[in-house]
């Protein structure tokens, strides 16, 4: 195996659950990628972060932060751009039973999406790494999208992965070879990586990654196809930590 890896795909959510964006460059330290989901949605009532299975037409909404402006742009044209501003007021949320503490912010934005999700919420602000379940980066190899598109027949599943949510998409020539570099280091861009266990995927993966409606049901699919973990989930991609910090480009 290649002790550097080519990446295809880099990207990730500015605001936890909204659309994956695909990105020519990212930077990578020991807490992930820069700028990934470091905001969320909080049901404030029930003190809980929004997840994706439970609201997937967040995937709906693209979210782009430039300085402290926060753009949001819904499937129906919708948009808005202004300043993510603190409230000065906290909250302790649940999440995958971690306490973390997010940072309430004031502004439009919580207004239109409580509107879109049908449900209060309000913006917040996460610590590096506060909404993330597992380590901060997952990688998926290009064979492994391929072979699984076949095997589902969902030719389309290549060009979608982002539906998949992946940090970084490398060049493979191997279906599932990432599988075998636990605990290995590799070498991204400017960047090194260790790589961790494999990833259980969940219902997201059945909503297509740009509209965030249901059009196939590839998790029972994945299920038939790859291994599952003791709660059925079956497994794709792998979990990977960043120890030498630097900048990954797409090729």
């Amino acid at each position: 195996m290649p002790a550097e890896l080519v990446v295809r795909q880099a990207g990730f959510a500015p605001v936890k659950g909204m659309r994956h964006l695909s990105l020519p460059a990212i930077d990578l330290d020991a807490h992930g990628a820069l700028g990934d989901r470091s905001l969320c949605l909080v049901d404030v009532d029930r003190a809980r972060v929004l997840r994706t299975v439970q609201h997937p037409s967040l995937i709906g909404v693209v979210a782009r932060v430039a300085d402290d402006l926060l753009d949001l742009t819904l499937t129906t044209g919708e948009s808005l751009s202004a300043p993510v501003v603190p409230s000065g007021r906290s909250v302790t949320c649940d999440y995958w039973g971690r306490q973390v503490l997010l940072e309430l912010t004031e502004g439009p934005h919580a207004e239109l999406l409580s509107d879109w999700l049908a449900v209060r919420v309000r913006l917040a602000a996460a610590p590096r790494g506060g909404v993330v379940f597992g380590e901060p980066l997952t990688v998926v190899g290009t064979a492994s999208l391929r072979d699984l598109a076949g095997r589902v027949g969902h030719a389309g599943l290549v060009a979608e992965a982002a539906r998949f949510r992946s940090t970084l998409v490398v060049e493979t020539e191997e279906p599932y070879v990432e599988d075998s570099w636990t605990g290995r280091e590799l070498v991204v861009g400017g960047a090194t990586v260790r790589i961790g266990g494999p990833v259980p995927r969940c219902a997201v993966v059945d909503h297509h990654p740009v509209t965030g409606e249901r059009d196939v049901r590839l998790l029972k699919a994945l299920a038939r196809e790859r291994p599952v973990n003791g709660a059925g989930e079956p497994m794709l991609g792998v979990y990977a930590g960043c120890v030498r910090p630097g900048r990954v480009v797409t090729g």
